[in-house]
């Protein structure tokens, strides 16, 4: 297994983990202390349920982006869009800084060690050569 490969799956995993928060925030789980600098303590108003959820589409789709570049999901897709890994690279350094900057503890310690490792693996596939599908028995 390539470390290309190996970074996808780590990012998809935590990018995963982070959706499924989102959506629990979504549905009324009581966890607003962890997130949004904890402004929203409980259970998060309706609006904020509605960012809950376009925060979870968004790192979804990030996580599509993250399978297509390393050749796990839609291979020729990052021909096509190369430049997207850098917007994901982009989008989990601002992730990052913001959980280190937040003034909610449990933040945090939660979600920026997540947010680095989202950072790193999205930096090892963009850097790392992209060499079309990771299924194809023929590289």
């Amino acid at each position: 297994m390539s470390i290309t490969t190996i970074a996808a799956l780590t990012y998809c995993i935590v990018a995963s983990i982070v959706v499924a928060f989102q959506l629990a925030l979504a549905l009324g789980v009581p966890w607003g202390e962890y997130s949004m600098g904890g402004r929203f303590p409980g259970k998060y108003p309706p609006r904020m349920r509605i960012v809950a959820v376009v925060n979870a589409v968004i790192l979804a789709m990030t996580g599509l982006v993250v399978l297509s570049r390393a050749g796990l999901l839609l291979p020729r897709w990052p021909l096509s869009v190369p430049w997207l890994i850098w917007v994901v690279v982009a989008f989990s350094a601002v992730g990052f800084v913001m959980n280190l900057i937040t003034p909610s503890r449990g933040e945090r310690v939660r979600w920026a060690p997540a947010t680095f490792a989202m950072l790193v693996t999205s930096l090892v596939i963009a850097i790392g050569p992209w060499t079309g599908s990771a299924l194809d028995p023929t590289r």
